[in-house]
């Protein structure tokens, strides 16, 4: 039996945390929800993630300050950024770090498709 890659989403919003896990579940991954940068960090699954959807703005640490972590840590995954501030982009910085996108929500579902492409071109 093949495995699903496993996408961590780590987001404050309650409804992201409950629909976007279904969401990937159809779309064949593995998906695991997280409330906040540090309840990723405190978790168990960080080496077995394939992919991040990480919320930019969090209460705590930030997605760009997880993203830093991360790194520091010798973790490389590839994250899409979600945010709800229109006109947000990705900074190079981020880019240079594993950022493959960043999606304005709400997003269409072909918008996501497309950054996971990016992200797991091998899926």
């Amino acid at each position: 039996m093949v495995s699903r890659p496993r996408v961590a989403v780590v987001d404050d919003d309650e409804s992201v945390r409950e629909s976007l896990p279904d969401l990937l579940r159809e779309l064949g991954y593995e998906p695991r929800a997280f409330a906040s940068a540090e309840e990723f960090l405190a978790s168990d699954n960080i080496a077995d993630t394939r992919c991040l959807i990480l919320d930019i703005a969090m209460p705590g640490m930030s997605g760009p300050e997880l993203q830093r972590e991360l790194v520091l840590r010798g973790h490389t995954i590839p994250i899409i950024f979600i945010t709800a501030f229109a006109g947000r982009s990705v900074p190079p910085a981020l880019l240079e770090r594993g950022a493959v996108a960043c999606l304005i929500k709400p997003f269409s579902e072909q918008d996501l498709r497309g950054a996971l492409a990016a992200a797991l071109p091998e899926t």
